[in-house]
């Protein structure tokens, strides 16, 4: 090994997230989401629901009502997302807060998703802004699909008064949480007047928010899991690619006008269902999607939300085997969403830079803003054994590297990585230079309170050795 050289590592041209449980399917670990796609995605979408005042709350909704009998989804006193167990409740070593650790240890940005009772205090949402204040760059979306009438905060208040909770919700975080972004997440537009949806009742709330967002899948059985789509019923709908991508692209054009200022805009639940499309067409239709994308100059979209990783019904990368919910059953779509993230249109810049000696400071702003170092490796030949090994305190690291396309994961304590899956699809033939990238997220998942003025944003960790690399080109004899 020989030159260590900084790293920055920023935005990509349209980012790529990834929904990691529902009230479709469970949460998967990211240490198998990453060995399952080989990189990490810019943030990870998680669901919750926070309705404190009810009785049964915290109790998940199908548990505490599961003698309630269901025909709809949301036919539940309150959304049966895994349940907020923060706030006043204030039971931060639960969920979604060890969710939000993992996420973090892993390289990846929080952004999750808050169904709540638009009557709590403000005492419950300046509790929430303190939960989140130390998870670094946090995007926020309350209370979404906010123009709909299915979640049950749209039950327990008007759509005035939803507007003005969430715009009351974004003063209380800008100030006691500034590491925050808040989403306002509707439907899209109204296609009676070219409006966002409910336009005029909303205004406080486009005005409020930070990032502008649109739910609205190319095909959906909303229905799901309680009838079957076909020709006999009506829970479901398909619309053409072109139409959902311009949707997307006229609703930022009109959250902008109402704004004022230009903002990013973000899909925050992105696919097409498999219950309609079936599994071949549903690769097709992601694959055109991120074509128009790619073609379209004017790079109207921030990111987009691939809804999700693991499903029980069709709207995944793997369904949910029903015989065990811990384990996943590849669908076609897996490979396809494997080569759209590997283009480099959707993954993060890297950017070279000075070359440095140890010890040397990281910097973990985000997974579009960070700071790590690049070590330049020699190879002779196609290696037979490629792994690292981690001693004198660097044990004890946290680390996210990369190697010839594919990320590996060192946890603390971890003293071994094998890095040959880097080499199992991607064989490399005669001598070669590769960088092997190496960037330190938060250790805990939460940024230290160190009292430096940007600590709810950055991390840092000096890295004072480097791994050991070991590389042999014969199997032992």
């Amino acid at each position: 090994m020989s030159e260590i050289r900084m790293l920055h590592m920023g935005k990509a041209k349209c980012a790529i997230d990834l929904g990691d449980g529902s009230e479709r399917g469970e949460y998967v670990s990211q240490d198998y989401i990453l060995n399952v796609l080989e990189r990490p995605m810019r943030a990870i979408s998680l669901m919750t629901s926070y309705y404190p005042l009810d009785e049964t709350f915290p109790t998940r909704a199908h548990c505490a009502f599961s003698d309630k009998e269901i025909s709809f989804q949301w036919d539940y006193p309150y959304d049966d997302y895994e349940t907020y167990k923060g706030g006043l409740i204030g039971e931060t070593d639960k969920e979604p807060f060890n969710w939000m650790r993992d996420v973090r240890r892993h390289g990846q940005d929080v952004c999750l998703t808050v169904t709540m009772d638009p009557n709590v205090s403000d005492d419950h949402i300046i509790a929430m802004a303190k939960d989140m204040s130390t998870f670094g760059r946090v995007m926020l979306r309350v209370n979404h699909e906010a123009g709909g009438d299915w979640f049950s905060f749209t039950k327990r208040a008007t759509y005035e008064e939803i507007a003005l909770f969430f715009a009351h919700v974004c003063d209380i975080f800008h100030k006691e949480a500034k590491n925050v972004k808040l989403i306002l997440c509707l439907n899209g537009l109204d296609p009676d007047n070219e409006k966002v949806e409910k336009e005029d009742i909303f205004a406080p709330a486009i005005k409020a928010c930070d990032i502008f967002s649109m739910d609205r899948y190319m095909a959906l059985h909303w229905g799901w899991p309680y009838d079957i789509a076909n020709s006999e019923t009506t829970n479901y709908y398909r619309e053409t690619v072109k139409n959902i991508y311009d949707l997307g692209k006229k609703c930022a054009e009109r959250f902008e006008i109402v704004a004022g200022e230009k903002r990013p805009m973000v899909l925050s639940e992105m696919n097409a269902d498999g219950d309609v499309t079936g599994p071949f067409e549903q690769c097709d239709m992601l694959k055109e999607f991120c074509r128009l994308l790619k073609e379209d100059k004017e790079e109207w979209l921030e990111a987009f939300t691939f809804y999700q990783f693991r499903d029980r019904g069709r709207l995944g990368l793997e369904w949910e085997d029903p015989n065990n919910p811990d384990v996943g059953i590849k669908l076609p779509l897996l490979d396809t969403f494997k080569e759209i993230i590997n283009d480099e249109y959707f993954m993060p810049s890297m950017e070279y830079k000075e070359d440095v000696e140890l010890p040397v400071r990281l910097r973990w702003g985000s997974a579009e803003d960070s700071d790590g170092v690049a070590i330049n490796l020699h190879f002779e030949d196609d290696p037979v054994f490629c792994e690292a090994y981690f001693e004198d305190g660097l044990e004890e690291a946290n680390l996210m590297m990369e190697l010839n396309g594919r990320w590996f994961y060192k946890a603390p304590g971890t003293k071994f990585v094998d890095f040959m899956p880097a080499f199992f699809e991607k064989r490399i033939s005669g001598e070669s230079d590769m960088t092997l990238k190496i960037f330190a997220p938060p250790s805990t998942g939460e940024n230290e309170t160190d009292g430096g003025e940007d600590w709810q944003i950055n991390y840092y960790y000096t890295l004072k050795s480097l791994p050991k690399i070991r590389v042999e080109y014969k199997a032992v004899i």
